[in-house]
């Protein structure tokens, strides 16, 4: 996976009714644009050290 800052980030629900979470990425501790992402979350205050898994999509 591969970001910028700026992306919007997009994790799927795992189960039927679960809703999507979204966020934006605020900068990068990876090398070349790889994870570990700091992520602003729509839904939370602050932001968040995250790995993404296979349910996750830049958009």
């Amino acid at each position: 996976m591969h970001a910028e800052i700026g992306n919007s980030i997009v994790v799927r629900g795992r189960r039927v009714g679960d809703r999507n979470r979204r966020g934006v990425i605020v900068d990068i501790r990876g090398e070349a644009g790889r994870p570990p992402y700091l992520v602003r979350w729509d839904d939370e205050q602050g932001e968040h050290l995250y790995f993404p898994g296979a349910d996750a999509l830049i958009d």
